[in-house]
């Protein structure tokens, strides 16, 4: 049974090779992860107060950390929003609880959705940001049985500093991410 390397041990032993193929000689100028935030928007779900306690704690078991609702800016008449009103959950990580969430992304959910084919390298931002979007919330372990028949979608971002989405592309695939072929 071979052992899973971790994401930080991973980074630290690439560490050379990454300084060699991206051209620089300071490994403070590497590009590296900064945080990771989670969302989620309710949308539809708004009125649902059963659905958004399951949302709630859906992400803590997901994160590890309490959800920050997050409130409208402005009122817009045409989708019935007013302002000040609840339209999302938001999860910032950082440190452990983001190396640990990095591990079982990587290692544990990835590999579980259906006709996962990779990274793509059109979801990096200009600024090398990476954001994969789940459709379907089922493909987290945490969940277990409770998410099939409540399931909603949620946005990942991984902001990464001294970048560009070259670099960062480099990165993820030093971290161990599965790219897209082709």
């Amino acid at each position: 049974m071979s052992k899973v390397i971790g994401v930080k041990q991973r980074y630290q032993e690439s560490l050379p090779e990454l300084k060699a193929s991206l051209g620089v000689s300071n490994i403070m100028a590497l590009p590296r992860l900064n945080k990771i935030t989670l969302n989620v928007g309710t949308g539809r779900l708004t009125g649902n107060k059963d659905m958004l306690t399951f949302i709630d704690q859906a992400l803590r078991s997901i994160s590890g950390q309490k959800a920050m609702i997050t409130k409208s800016k402005k009122s817009i008449a045409g989708f019935k929003l007013r302002e000040g009103s609840d339209v999302g959950f938001k999860i910032t990580l950082r440190g452990k609880r983001m190396i640990d969430f990095l591990d079982r992304l990587i290692n544990i959910t990835l590999p579980q959705i259906r006709d996962f084919r990779g990274i793509d390298k059109k979801s990096f931002d200009r600024q090398g940001n990476l954001t994969i979007g789940f459709k379907d919330s089922s493909a987290f372990v945490e969940l277990e049985h409770a998410g099939i028949d409540k399931s909603f979608g949620l946005s990942i971002t991984l902001s990464i500093i001294n970048s560009d989405p070259d670099k960062s592309l480099t990165l993820v695939s030093t971290l161990g991410f599965p790219l897209k072929q082709g």
